[in-house]
Formats: C-alpha cells, structure tokens, sequence
C-alpha cells in the first residue's frame, strides 16, 4: 500500500523547459522554511545527463530517459528520511513525455515496447507523488540562460504537448499552473504541505477535520 511507505510530503512540477518550474519551486521552497519545515529540492537532471553523453532534448533516448526517470527516483527515495516536504523539477512521467516529443520531432514512431516500459515505470512512481502541477506554455517568457536550452518553437511545443499527453493518459492528477498564476499555486501547493503535514492521510478523518 502506498499510504503505509514513509516519505514526505511531495510536490513536483512538469512541464516545458523554460516555463517557470524552478523559480515557482525556489518560492515555495522558502515559503514552506518560514514554518520551520525541513525542505529538500530534487533538480532538473538534463544537464547531469548531457555531461555523461547522453542526448536531451530533441535527442532524447530510451537510454537518456531510462537514466533521467531512474536517478530521478533514487535522487527522491534518498531524501526521504531526512525531509518534510520534497520539491520535485520534473517528476518521472515529465522524462516520458520528453522522450514521446524528441520522438515525434525526428518523426520516428515509438517502439511499443521501451515505450510500455517507461510508462509502467512512470505511473508506479507517481502514486508517491502528493500533489503535482504542469506549466503550460508561454512563448513571451523568456528562455533562461543558465543551462542548456532548446531555442527550437516546435520542439518546446512538442515537449509541452507530451508531458500534458502522458499525465493525462497515465491518470495522473494534476493542476495547471499558467504563468500569471504562480502567486496562487504557491499559496495553494504550501497550505496543501502544511495540512498534509497536520493530518497525514493515514490519520482518522475526524481528527484532521478539525484542523
């Protein structure tokens, strides 16, 4: 059962590069500190990955995504006795959906195979996830410039696309979180943390009815 693995609380943020992933995750970060809460952040992998010689982006793998979603998970399974909330910059079914837009870029059809393997892989690890949000794509925001970056429209379209197509077609649960609305999310995604911390889903409803 997924309620009786003890982690902490854990919120992860998907979505195209450059939409604002890591800033949201940096304020609620210290928004969630201001309550004396141990907070850790597991950051984006893409420029660990191209470092080793394994393609990202447009030139994602089975190889670099198999490497992505799995040392996503340990980087996470390893904060988890020394945390109360964990920060996710991707979480595993965010790499799915990188691979399906590298994919459709090249215009090279999925293997079925590999394919099932990631997504089976990608919808166990997400029931560890509390609460997840998607940026949605905003060609105004500007692209960072402090790790490598796709400058290519029809690729971060297609990354957009994808990851929102995996979430949905996994069932995952998640909300939107739209350029304009980071001030709400952080709001939202701290008294979420907070609550779940006063009553973990484990506890008796009654009790936590009363906070």
């Amino acid at each position: 059962m997924v309620n009786s693995v003890e982690r902490p609380v854990t919120i992860a943020v998907a979505g195209s590069h450059s939409t604002g992933k890591t800033t949201f995750l940096s304020r609620l970060a210290h928004k969630l500190r201001h309550h004396d809460l141990e907070v850790a952040t597991v950051a984006d992998l893409g420029e660990q990955a191209l470092r080793i010689g394994l393609g990202i982006l447009y030139s994602h793998t089975y190889a670099s995504t198999l490497w992505i979603m799995t040392r996503g998970i340990s980087n996470e399974v390893a904060n988890w006795p020394h945390t109360d909330v964990l920060l996710v910059d991707r979480p595993v079914p965010d790499a799915l959906g990188y691979y399906l837009a590298a994919l459709a870029y090249r215009d090279e059809p999925p293997d079925p195979v590999p394919v099932g393997h990631l997504r089976t892989l990608a919808a166990q690890h997400s029931t560890h996830y509390d609460l997840i949000f998607r940026t949605t794509l905003d060609h105004e925001l500007p692209l960072g410039q402090d790790e490598p970056r796709d400058r290519n429209t029809r690729h971060r379209e297609l990354a957009d696309h994808h990851v929102a197509e995996v979430l949905t077609d996994l069932a995952i649960p998640h909300r939107l979180l739209p350029a304009d609305g980071h001030d709400t999310a952080v709001t939202h995604a701290a008294d979420f943390a907070l609550r779940r911390i006063a009553c973990p889903a484990t506890d008796a409803p009654q009790r936590c009815a009363r906070h």
